[in-house]
């Protein structure tokens, strides 16, 4: 094979990055199956306290406030305007909770706290459409695979899913591992993720199709370098994009969108590095050759008594 352009060795370490894929898999199904996810209020239910301040406050104050009174797994938001303040807690709602929330605030604050309602809140997740959305999750990877072996071919729809899965798995992992809350806004960077990951492996994918087809020497390995390199500055350039969109929602975006943006940029980096590492590594696995890739030769019958044009 021969080219005028550097081709980047990244073939040469998959041994060591699939130690490293191995290793960190591991770590994060073994968190998953001891410490689970710390499912938030979207999951678990609690409790919702309103108040209302004179002046506006700080959020950040006013979450230091409780922290300090021993509430844990608060989130605090505005509600409508910058007076009314919303105080979820992921515990049981009981008769004094309000008051005690209340109480807690006022020895926190310089101005006027008054309460505004205290209830319970039901969560917006329960076992059944969680069971459910499990088994539309396996049922898109089995959509995915099926687009990916009649776009490409089966070894590639392998590598594909692989590396869906292994993004899915460690961004998981690295919730459960760190004890960070999983609610609803994390399950949509989860879905995002899938769909991030598995746009930057169809592209790495078909220019390896198109190089196995188009040059006609060097081995699997030397066109599958060739492929990534030629994709390295795409790929890097909409990662660190879609980095520093991201670095800005993580800080400024606020309490509720926190979890959204720290599970898309484990995302982003894991799934940046899958496609050059996890599903191309699949693809040498299984032995993918050039004539894996070939359009098939269409066979010309010959008609007996007629003539060939």
């Amino acid at each position: 094979m021969t080219t005028t352009a550097k081709i980047v060795d990244f073939m040469g370490l998959r041994k060591i990055a699939a130690i490293c894929s191995l290793v960190v898999l591991i770590v994060s199904v073994g968190s998953l199956a001891f410490n689970s996810l710390q499912f938030g209020l979207d999951f678990t239910g609690g409790a919702l306290v309103e108040v209302e301040y004179s002046q506006a406050q700080p959020l950040n104050e006013i979450r230091a406030t409780l922290d300090k009174a021993g509430y844990e797994d608060v989130v605090v938001q505005t509600f409508g305007s910058p007076t009314s303040i919303l105080v979820r807690l992921a515990q049981d709602h009981t008769s004094t909770l309000g008051d005690e929330v209340l109480g807690a605030l006022r020895e926190g604050a310089d101005q006027p706290v008054e309460l505004r309602r205290s209830e319970f809140v039901g969560a917006q997740v329960g076992d059944e459409l969680r069971e459910q959305g499990g088994l539309g999750m396996l049922l898109a990877l089995g959509i995915v695979m099926l687009y990916v072996a009649f776009r490409f071919q089966i070894k590639f729809s392998v590598g594909a899913v692989v590396a869906l899965a292994h993004d899915v798995l460690i961004v998981l992992g690295i919730f459960s591992l760190l004890k960070l809350d999983f609610d609803l806004t994390v399950l949509a960077a989860v879905l995002a993720v899938i769909g991030y990951s598995l746009n930057d492996t169809i592209v790495v994918c078909d220019r390896i199709r198109e190089n196995f087809r188009k040059v006609r020497k060097g081995s699997s390995e030397e066109i599958i370098n060739l492929s990534l390199t030629q994709t390295l500055g795409r790929t890097l350039v909409t990662s660190l994009t879609t980095l520093l969109v991201l670095l800005a929602l993580f800080f400024f975006g606020g309490e509720l969108i926190h979890g959204f943006a720290t599970a898309l940029m484990i995302g982003v980096l894991v799934g940046t590095y899958s496609s050059i590492y996890v599903a191309s590594n699949v693809l040498l696995m299984m032995n993918v050759t050039r004539e894996d890739l070939m359009p098939p030769v269409k066979e010309e019958v010959e008609v007996e008594g007629e003539e060939r044009p």
